[in-house]
């Protein structure tokens, strides 16, 4: 799934739409981002040596494991709301030229609340780890 699938199931637009494109594999939600290095986020963060934020890298492995519960929930329409972050934990710098791969799965679902562990990796180094919750709200 690219980028214009991916806009077909997530509300983001612009900016804010921090994935590349996206698939689910055996129940796992694997979404990719690839640092251009003229993203907003790197702007003054930090001049000289820009440095993927901590806080983006949890919206985009949270907009990687929003595709996890669209795959759970294709009947309906519903906008992900992040609720929580848990245990999260940054290992390795996210620079520009570098593709972030995020693998995201299901821990537990209570009715429209999900509960959901991932990583982020450059290659094969652990760059963020964490758990997220979501609310699922029905659009009317």
């Amino acid at each position: 799934m690219n980028r214009e699938d991916v806009q077909n199931i997530l509300p983001h637009r612009g900016h804010m739409l921090l994935i590349d494109g996206a698939e689910l594999r055996d129940g796992v939600s694997v979404g990719r981002y690839t640092v251009r290095g003229d993203e907003f986020f790197l702007q003054g963060h930090f001049p000289g040596n820009p440095v993927v934020p901590g806080v983006i890298l949890c919206e985009m492995m949270g907009q990687s494991a929003c595709l996890l519960i669209k795959g759970i929930s294709l009947q309906e329409k519903w906008t992900p709301y992040l609720t929580g972050l848990k245990r999260v934990k940054f290992k390795q710098k996210v620079k520009p030229g570098d593709t972030i791969e995020f693998q995201t799965e299901l821990v537990q679902q209570k009715d429209s609340f999900y509960f959901i562990k991932g990583n982020g990796f450059v290659g094969k180094e652990l760059c963020v780890s964490g758990e997220l919750s979501f609310a699922a709200v029905k659009e009317e």
